[in-house]
């Protein structure tokens, strides 16, 4: 295939910088992120995010299918040319955000997701499959460096925070690989790396993903209040009822939210949804 900026070129392209455009063309790295997803012939791949198709056109040719979505309808010509031949992926010129994730999962088998991500639509995407999906079996993303940290990281570390909280409680996540910001054009101001997560069922069991969420919500709403503090101001209550609901869980009663891990934040949303729900 032609060299990447030059096809960018013929085509009149330029990047916008509201949709976080930084595209990869290193071969190596590329088929590395699909060797990274485990993604065989029997496997269905949602890309989103598919910019020029330099990492699609490396998934097409490991997956049985695959679905690649791209926001900005002006990369039409260079995908039609990086994806000539590659008959088992359709693009899809939508928001992936504002499409309906239940009808898209209606009638898929369980599935593969792999994301480029631009920083401002990291977290939503990454919550949406964690809060919504049914299918997703694993997740492989590049995301800025700090950002993998902060979805990886234990608790009561300056990092740990309610997106990591979220995430424990369906997927194991680890930092599969480092990327130096010279491997993407235009080259950002900052590393990236790629975090694959790995969806298991019941990883962590609640007997309400509401009361998981708001629970989560407490725990964060003020750091360096403790979280009697924080579930009176989250939840309207009276100082004695937040001290009840920690006894019942077995809490000290200066613990700050932020130490909490997530399985002791899921046996607290279990006794929280008895009085939220």
């Amino acid at each position: 295939m032609e060299d990447l900026r030059s096809i960018l070129a013929k085509h009149g392209f330029s990047f916008k910088k509201q949709f976080g455009q930084n595209f990869i063309s290193d071969t190596n790295l590329l088929k590395r992120i699909v060797a990274l997803a485990e993604v065989t012939k029997e496997d269905t791949v949602i890309e989103i995010g598919c910019g020029a198709g330099t990492l699609t056109r490396e998934i097409s040719a490991a997956a049985g299918k695959v679905y690649a979505f791209e926001i900005d309808k002006n990369l039409q010509p260079v995908l039609a040319e990086t994806l000539s031949g590659c008959d088992n992926t359709e693009v899809i010129f939508r928001d992936f955000l504002k499409c309906n994730l239940a009808e898209f999962e209606d009638g898929l088998k369980d599935y593969v997701v792999i994301a480029n991500l631009p920083y401002y639509i990291t977290t939503p995407l990454i919550m949406r499959f964690v809060e919504e999906s049914q299918k997703v079996k694993r997740l492989v993303v590049m995301v800025q460096e700090e950002v993998a940290e902060r979805f990886c990281a234990a608790e009561n570390t300056p990092e740990y925070g309610a997106v990591t909280a979220a995430i424990a409680r369906r997927a194991d996540t680890k930092i599969v690989a480092k990327v130096d910001k010279s491997m993407f054009m235009p080259r950002p101001q900052v590393d990236s790396a790629v975090v694959r997560m790995d969806f298991v069922p019941d990883k962590i069991p609640v007997r309400s993903a509401r009361a998981y969420r708001e629970t989560v919500r407490c725990a964060f709403l003020s750091r360096r209040k403790t979280l009697e503090n924080n579930l009176v101001n989250a939840f309207g209550w009276s100082r004695e009822q937040a001290k009840e609901v920690m006894q019942r869980a077995g809490l000290p009663e200066k613990v700050r939210g932020e130490t909490l891990s997530p399985q002791t934040l899921a046996a607290l949303s279990d006794i929280i949804c008895e009085y939220i729900d």
